[in-house]
């Protein structure tokens, strides 16, 4: 029986990389798959799951007005599974859709993405998938600074880290870190930063 899987971890945790991963799984056993990604996320194109380790793949990008139901019904409604990336972007509606393609098209979707934002705080999609997925994991990253588990995304902007702004702007490595609870709050960054001044 197909279930809606909810696949999150902080920046760095080997999310999209997972994804192309379970994509070849599938596809060396003549399984086809459907890929889709948020066509927010332009950091190497739009419609690209790129992982930082340089592997990418094209996908169908995911819009606001996207109807992932009708999208998979139309593409392939017997694929062997479906992937999206960058899920945190999706909007409620697109998550009940990929919910109905489990429940309606016997089809697994397996949803990639963060869960909180750089002030802590549940993106709509993530909200959504912890709310409606059968099956929810954490994929683990180790802190920037230190060697606990990594659980909240630091945004850094000019080596000083930020904690106000937009919810969305787009990035990597360059201006976010995973950490954990206590470089969160109080990053070395900050310290060094401090003993400068």
């Amino acid at each position: 029986m197909a279930q809606l899987f909810f696949r999150y971890g902080a920046m760095n945790s080997g999310k999209s990389i997972e994804i192309l991963k379970v994509a070849h799984n599938y596809e060396e056993q003549n399984k086809s798959v459907i890929i889709l990604t948020s066509g927010i996320d332009n950091r190497d194109g739009v419609g690209i799951v790129s992982s930082r380790i340089g592997l990418k793949r094209e996908a169908t990008p995911i819009f606001s007005d996207t109807n992932i139901y009708e999208l998979v019904e139309a593409t392939n409604p017997d694929a062997a599974c479906v992937l999206i990336d960058e899920s945190q972007f999706l909007e409620r509606h697109h998550v009940i859709e990929a919910a109905k393609v489990v429940d309606d098209l016997n089809i697994p979707v397996m949803a990639f993405g963060l869960k909180n934002d750089f002030k802590n705080e549940l993106f709509e999609g993530s909200k959504y998938l912890l709310l409606f997925a059968n099956k929810i994991e954490e994929m683990k990253t180790i802190c920037w600074f230190c060697r606990k588990k990594a659980i909240m995304n630091l945004r850094m902007n000019n080596g000083l880290p930020v904690y106000t702004g937009e919810q969305i702007q787009i990035g990597g490595n360059e201006a976010y870190y995973p950490v954990c609870r206590k470089h969160y709050f109080n990053p070395p960054i900050q310290e060094e930063i401090e003993k400068e001044g």
